[in-house]
C-alpha cells in the first residue's frame, strides 16, 4: 500500500497523528474533521495514498462504490437524521480550484440540523 511520508492523512492512517475514528477496515479509514462545518462532519479516506479524485482509474471503482455505500450508514450512526426529513451532504474537493487543501483523496460527509458553519 502506498503512502506519502509528508501527507497528514497518511500520518493519521498510520496512527502517527491521533484522530477520532468513525470507521476502519483494510482499505478505508473514517474520522471526524478537526474543523467541522456541520454538526456531523467526518471524512472517509482510502488507506492507499491517492492524491485526488483526478487520479482515480477504473481500478478504483469498487473502492469509490464502497465509500458511497458506506457513507449513508455512517452518517446515521454519527447523528444525521434519516432520509427524507434528515439527510447529509457528500463532498469531494479536487485540486486547487476545487478547494482541495489536503492532497490525499477524502470524501467529506456532513449533516445535522442547519444552519451549518459553511455550505
Amino acid at each position: 500500500m502506498s503512502s506519502d511520508p509528508n501527507c497528514i492523512f497518511c500520518k493519521i492512517i498510520e496512527g502517527k497523528i491521533p484522530s477520532r475514528k468513525v470507521y476502519e477496515d483494510d482499505e478505508l479509514v473514517g474520522f471526524h474533521d478537526v474543523a467541522p462545518w456541520a454538526p456531523v462532519h467526518f471524512m472517509l479516506v482510502p488507506k492507499r495514498h491517492i492524491a485526488s479524485m483526478a487520479q482515480l482509474t477504473a481500478d478504483d471503482a469498487a473502492l469509490m462504490g464502497k465509500i458511497m455505500t458506506l457513507a449513508p450508514r455512517l452518517a446515521i450512526e454519527n447523528g444525521c437524521r434519516p432520509y427524507p426529513e434528515g439527510g447529509f451532504r457528500v463532498v469531494v474537493n479536487t485540486g486547487a480550484e476545487g478547494g482541495q487543501e489536503v492532497h490525499h483523496l477524502h470524501v467529506h460527509v456532513m449533516g445535522g440540523p442547519r444552519p451549518w458553519l459553511k455550505g
